[in-house]
């Protein structure tokens, strides 16, 4: 048995509204809004009266989405805040992009920083971490001709 395809990743925020700009300001497009809760989402997740708000997110081509996640019940909960990039676990989302430093300028409007540098790989891309809101951490990939 083989996999369908991979349907979205999941990123749990406390600030929903400011999460949902930036990614809308990086290119991606609100598919939906929605608040789950009940003994199914309970079941599912392993948390007793959940409560959680769900901004659905995808990118342009269809293909890529991003879940995000506001626990209203039970809170969320972190271990380390703006963790670095090499913190076990899902660290960061990479998107391609065309004009690198346009997309950063607009994403720097909504708090974003460099994590580091934005640097050449060869001649086939240019590319750079970017930390968002909640500490997330998204890669900008440009491919150069």
């Amino acid at each position: 048995m083989t996999i369908l395809r991979m349907d979205n990743v999941g990123i749990v925020v406390d600030d929903l509204k400011a999460a949902t700009a930036f990614f809308i300001e990086l290119g991606l497009q609100l598919e939906g809004e929605t608040t789950v809760e009940g003994r199914w989402v309970d079941s599912v997740i392993g948390l007793d009266d959940a409560r959680v708000e769900v901004a659905m997110m995808r990118t342009p081509d269809g293909h890529g989405r991003l879940e995000l996640m506001k626990f209203h019940k039970p809170q969320a909960t972190t271990v380390e805040p703006n963790a670095p990039a090499n913190t076990l676990g899902i660290r960061r989302v990479m998107f391609a992009v065309e004009d690198i430093e346009n997309v950063l300028a607009r994403l720097q409007d909504h708090g974003a920083k460099l994590v580091g540098e934005l640097v050449k790989y060869e001649d086939k891309y240019r590319l750079c971490y970017v930390r968002g809101p909640e500490g997330i951490i998204i890669a900008l990939a440009e491919q150069l001709s």
